[in-house]
């Protein structure tokens, strides 16, 4: 239906309903759209694994490289490293639980709490869209496709580097923590066959700290196409991990 109301008289209802939008904006709002997509478990455990992954990359670091504490003061009036060991093994069973929280809450979630724990590699759409994806980070493409969830390309990369590298880490790293426990302990129990297997604690040092560095390289990609995506894309990226709500800037299917 052709709305007949004057140019002036539907400036003044939009200034009404929405400010100073003007009839081009209130336009541009109606083909915006939003999905909640991320529950508050799922954002909570985000930002608290992201604040850990940070300890514990930082602390994993001094640990393999100690800071000269020895200019800080006599060995009997500081505990430098004490503290950086600390804070190190209370991040990784702060990671640990909240990764097992994780896992229970992809089964009491929604579909897209599940998303990062399964690969849907049999679905031959989803291949292309890696591609696709793929061909979009490098500028390839003109333009991005719209998804609800994580692009198959972030899919894939959450899944390896998150699913299967905190499970690395967790594994590697509380089998170190054993053999500093002791025989008989409850880490030793749980995941001294890990240090048993590998023969080598120095082999498992070394192992730990590749799986930190693919960590902060994982990291670092992964803040970069977080704001490139919410700039560049056609729906939010780093305010849906603050409320949930993926928003997108068109209204075609596409």
């Amino acid at each position: 239906m052709t709305d007949l109301t004057p140019p002036h008289l539907r400036s003044f209802e939009a200034s009404v309903l929405t400010g100073d939008a003007t009839p081009e904006d209130l336009e541009t709002l109606r083909k915006r759209s939003s999905v909640y997509v991320y529950e508050s478990p799922v954002r909570l455990w985000h930002w608290v694994n992201a604040l850990a992954i940070t300890v514990l990359a930082v602390t994993g670091y001094l640990i393999g490289k100690p800071l000269p504490s020895m200019q800080i003061s006599e060995a009997t009036h500081q505990f430098v490293m004490g503290y950086i060991r600390f804070a190190h093994f209370a991040a990784g069973m702060i990671l640990t639980v909240g990764f097992f929280g994780r896992i229970y809450w992809a089964f009491m979630g929604n579909s897209h709490a599940r998303q990062m724990f399964i690969l849907p590699i049999t679905n031959r759409r989803w291949w292309y869209e890696v591609f696709y994806e793929l061909r979009w980070y490098m500028f390839l493409v003109p333009e991005p496709k719209k998804y609800v969830g994580h692009n198959p390309l972030a899919h894939a990369a959450m899944f390896f580097f998150m699913t299967l590298g905190i499970t690395f880490m967790m594994l590697t790293g509380w089998a170190l923590y054993a053999e500093g426990a002791g025989q008989g302990s409850l880490p030793d129990t749980f995941m001294g066959w890990l240090l048993g297997l590998i023969g080598n604690s120095q082999i498992l040092h070394m192992l730990h700290r590749f799986g930190m560095w693919s960590m902060v390289i994982f990291v670092l990609i992964h803040v970069y196409a977080a704001i490139r995506e919410d700039i560049m894309s056609r729906q939010s990226t780093v305010s849906t991990m603050l409320s949930g709500h993926r928003t997108f800037k068109d209204d075609r299917p596409d």
